[in-house]
């Protein structure tokens, strides 16, 4: 499988669109590279570039980008809020898939001691491509600015790692490094005033403030024994916050990196931030993401929102993030778009769900053309989906009834594990289709000498399995849907009975309709041992539904009682 890194680049300009385009243009014409996202802030005058790609390809276009930064910024005459030190402030790589963080911290070095040698630019390496952790914060790194880096680099301990000891009055000094995934977040509030925001960020963040004597500003600074500063830490792990103003929204932020989201979440940032900000007399308006952030992060917050309200969360994965953006108030400032800021709705390709997101007569038009797919098993799963749908609803509607507000909970966690299930189920009509259309590739393979045939008979046999194999996990998952069935036919909503009983059906339908293409495709497949197994599984499966799908429709028809 293709290792994929992601690089994110911060170039210290923010307010011309033409040197933004320049830069990445010059990133989208490196082949094996994708631009996932420009995020420019004029008020920090700065702007995060996010593109991903083969490790190969992502430090080219890196080297690239970082050469046209330097010939398009002047540094000598930047302002802006966010703290700064070159063209090319800092150049993250991030490890995204079938790659480790020390080989990623690799691909940084090789990139770093290119443009220190090729750019004759100074180049200092931060987080886990920095040996010395002594300075591999990119904060203390960071620490002066452009303006006293003039000094700072002639300093022993701050020699750069690559490049020379020269600071480049006009393109700066740039950090390169390898870190985990980090989401930039900033935290709206309802005041001007830099140093209350800023009180704020030193409540949450987790190097805290220093320990003063007396006046908390002006007092002298409370030694450790060791003579570094005494320090109380804040209340969120892996987050780094400041506050500032920002002239274009005419309002404070707390600007927060978020350094690992597995133990500080986003919703948790805010409603701690939400928390801290009243107990000192302001308020949180809303917030704004910086660049893209993971799916599960936003589908998290929303089931976390969903919980505090006593709601069911076994909702769309589109409606979770709806509640996400809506609670946290990330389309305060501008309009927030999922697809073009959660890293996975980029990375998708679209024919991996064409079949899901035609509409409803679309879908039906392409099931009754000459075409052969979509055919029986995409159909199997399509039905399978409503059928657990159905049973999902029931679940949510009970969740919400009048009078069962005590059991919210327990009518939630089945349409939670319905919602699961309705989804493989979706994701499967397109697999189907593209099972058939493998064995249609392989078919079509030359066989003009042995070697070529021996090719074409593996390929042909391996897509068979794979044709096998999917609608038999349509056979399984509709299955499991049954129970969740049986039990909203048993103590859903009794006025949603009949919705269970249609939801039987449909789950009946799917398991033996995906049965029929299992035994048609297992009859091309020349492993007569798996062919077997999967064929008693198969018919097993199909025995249970039968039976558990008429104990269904003796509960419905009781209840229904006409």
């Amino acid at each position: 499988m293709e290792q994929l890194i992601e690089c994110v680049p911060n170039f210290s300009e923010g307010v011309d669109m033409n040197i933004i385009k320049q830069i990445t243009n010059v990133i989208e014409g490196v082949d094996g590279v994708k631009l996932l996202n420009v995020d420019p802030g004029k008020a920090t005058n700065r702007t995060v570039v996010t593109f991903v790609g083969n490790p190969k390809s992502v430090i080219e276009a890196a080297f690239l980008a970082i050469k046209k930064a330097g010939e398009l910024i002047d540094m000598s005459k930047h302002k802006g809020e966010h703290p700064r030190m070159g063209a090319t402030d800092v150049c993250p790589l991030i490890p995204i898939s079938n790659i480790t963080m020390q080989e990623t911290a690799k691909y940084a070095q090789q990139l770093a001691k290119r443009v220190g040698e090729e750019l004759k630019l100074p180049v200092y390496l931060y987080e886990e491509a920095q040996a010395d952790k002594k300075r591999s914060n990119l904060s203390v790194i960071r620490n002066g600015e452009y303006e006293g880096f003039f000094k700072k680099i002639k300093l022993p301990e701050w020699k750069p790692d690559f490049g020379p000891a020269e600071y480049d009055a006009l393109r700066g000094a740039t950090v390169i490094g390898a870190r985990d995934f980090l989401v930039a977040y900033n935290i709206n509030l309802n005041t001007t005033s830099t140093r209350r925001a800023n009180s704020i960020a030193f409540d949450v963040r987790e190097a805290g403030r220093v320990v003063r004597e007396g006046n908390s500003l002006t007092g002298k600074i409370v030694l450790n024994a060791d003579g570094s500063p005494k320090s109380v830490p804040g209340s969120l792990k892996s987050v780094k916050a400041i506050g500032w103003y920002i002239e274009e929204y005419g309002v404070c932020q707390i600007s927060m990196n978020l350094t690992n989201i597995n133990i500080t979440p986003v919703h948790i940032a805010f409603d701690e931030v939400c928390k801290k900000a009243t107990e000192r007399g302001m308020r949180v308006t809303g917030s704004e993401l910086v660049g893209l952030i993971p799916l599960k992060s936003l589908l998290d917050a929303g089931i976390y929102f969903l919980k505090k309200q006593q709601r069911s969360i076994g909702v769309s994965e589109s409606e979770l993030i709806k509640i996400a953006v809506k609670s946290m108030g990330l389309d305060e400032l501008a309009p927030f778009k999922p697809e073009e800021r959660i890293i996975e709705y980029l990375l998708k390709d679209p024919a991996d769900s064409k079949l899901i997101n035609m509409n409803l007569a679309a879908f039906a038009d392409e099931t009754a053309s000459e075409s052969p797919a979509p055919g029986g098993g995409s159909i199997s799963a399509y039905v399978g989906s409503l059928g657990i749908s159905l049973a999902t609803m029931v679940a949510n509607l009970s969740s919400h009834k009048k009078g069962w507000d005590e059991r919210w909970e327990e009518f939630s966690a089945w349409a939670e594990k319905g919602q699961k299930i309705k989804n493989e189920l979706l994701r499967l009509v397109d697999a189907d289709t593209a099972a058939f259309n493998k064995i249609m590739t392989a078919f079509g393979l030359p066989k003009g000498t042995d070697e070529e045939k021996k090719i074409r008979t593996d390929a042909i046999q391996s897509a068979t399995k794979f044709a096998i194999e999917v609608p038999f996990k349509v056979m399984q998952l509709s299955y499991e849907s049954l129970e969740i069935i049986k039990a909203m036919a048993e103590i859903g909503n009794p006025n949603s009975v009949s919705d269970a009983g249609v939801g039987a059906l449909c789950a009946r339908s799917a398991v033996m309709g995906a049965f029929m293409n299992v035994r048609i495709n297992a009859s091309g497949y020349n492993d007569k041992t798996f062919v077997n197994d999967i064929l008693a599984k198969g018919k097993d499966i199909e025995q249970k539904t039968i039976a558990t799908e008429a104990a269904i429709l003796k509960i419905v028809d009781g209840k229904i009682g006409v």
